[in-house]
């Protein structure tokens, strides 16, 4: 590490897990960092469903930020059971892992995050500090500025804030655009007792099946929770189109049981079964390939840098990029040279992936078997190797 890194002013937007890997990794490395999310605190709202964390991407940065023994002590190894099935419930491809399998065991979101955080030195991440712009000379310093109104200079903006990221604008005009297919997210609690034939029909891993124009992708969370993803080939706007709106879940689930008429009531369940309101997620991706001008003082990771569809790919190249980045910076004598270093892996790796699941939201919805899923993983990872 070059002392001359040190005493520069390291800044991250967003305290996902790509935000919190980065700084994980960077503070083991010496090197100091401050992280700002727009959140309340770490418990304002629910982090969301279960991720897989993959053995050649994931669990590598894992190892990198030292935690990988923390996170296998919390990872379901049975989560890596997949299903298959026809849209009567018949299960039509099976993968069981075998015992000890590891290759992409499944964590909680909150879980996944509250193993970062508190890996990080007290007061690294600053809540309830949402990003309004970031200003400045290309050169630096980068001027902050948040809606609460204050400001602040850094020598490097790591922009790790996601999908609608206001970092990316400093850098990039690209913006995500919707790819067609949206999701509408479905909470089951208590699936030992209250939804036990739910908690045999999808196993201890997840379930999928589709007819083309809709599908459904149930998850076992921990703690006794499943999530079911609703997916469909809809306007953006489908709820308000007809004549609908988002709290009114009486009026979806009818709607649904229309749309999903031919399916058998075995699969109806997960639409009719949930506690709780449905949760609206339309689901977008940047342009392929998305790529920018250099900067000196600006870099972009994880959803920030490339948005894709939903196929197991997000969370785990968000947190490789954090592990690359961090230690790109680590081993440089400048910050220029770092982004330099980091971009030249990353941007032709996530140019190669992004292009390999081009309209990918599509595939989630098409009748397709595990072998073809399998291929479409096979090649994803193919794309990232060879970049």
């Amino acid at each position: 590490m070059s002392a001359t890194l040190t005493d520069k002013r390291i800044t991250i937007i967003g305290a996902g897990p790509g935000g919190l890997t980065c700084a994980r990794i960077l503070q083991r490395n010496g090197i100091p960092v401050t992280v700002y999310d727009r959140e309340p605190d770490a418990a304002s709202r629910n982090q969301g469903g279960s991720l897989d964390l993959h053995d050649d991407d994931g669990q590598i940065a894992l190892r990198e930020a030292g935690l990988l023994d923390e996170f296998f002590a919390l990872a379901r190894l049975e989560g890596q059971e997949m299903r298959e099935m026809d849209t009567t419930g018949r299960i039509v491809e099976h993968h069981l892992p075998a015992e000890n399998e590891t290759a992409t065991p499944e964590i909680d979101r909150g879980q996944l995050r509250a193993l970062l955080l508190g890996s990080l030195e007290p007061g690294t991440v600053q809540w309830g500090r949402r990003l309004d712009s970031v200003s400045g000379p290309e050169g630096g310093p980068r001027v902050l500025t948040f809606t609460d109104g204050t400001r602040i200079e850094s020598d490097l903006v790591i922009g790790a804030d996601g999908a609608s990221s206001r970092v990316r604008r400093a850098v990039s005009e690209a913006t995500p655009a919707y790819t067609g297919v949206s999701f509408l997210e479905a909470w089951f609690d208590d699936m030992e007792t209250a939804h036990a034939e739910l908690t045999e029909f999808v196993g201890d891993g997840s379930a999928h099946a589709a007819d083309g124009d809709r599908g459904l992708f149930a998850q076992r969370n921990s703690g006794g929770h499943m999530r079911v993803y609703i997916m469909q080939r809809v306007p953006a706007d489908w709820i308000v189109a007809n004549g609908l709106t988002a709290t009114d879940t009486d009026g979806i689930r009818e709607h649904l049981l229309r749309e999903f008429a031919a399916w058998s009531p075995e699969m109806l369940r997960m639409i009719t079964d949930n506690d709780g309101a449905y949760v609206d997620r339309p689901l977008f991706a940047l342009p392929v390939p998305h790529v920018w001008q250099h900067s000196s003082t600006v870099a972009l990771l994880g959803d920030a840098a490339h948005l894709m569809p939903p196929l197991g790919v997000g969370v785990n190249l968000a947190m490789l990029d954090a592990s690359e980045l961090a230690l790109a910076i680590a081993h440089s004598d400048t910050i220029d040279a770092a982004v330099s270093d980091y971009e030249s892996t990353m941007l032709p790796r996530s140019t190669e992936i992004a292009a390999m699941l081009d309209h990918g939201a599509e595939f989630l919805l098409a009748v397709r078997g595990m072998e073809e899923m399998t291929e479409i993983t096979d090649a994803r990872d193919a794309a990232r190797d060879a970049a």
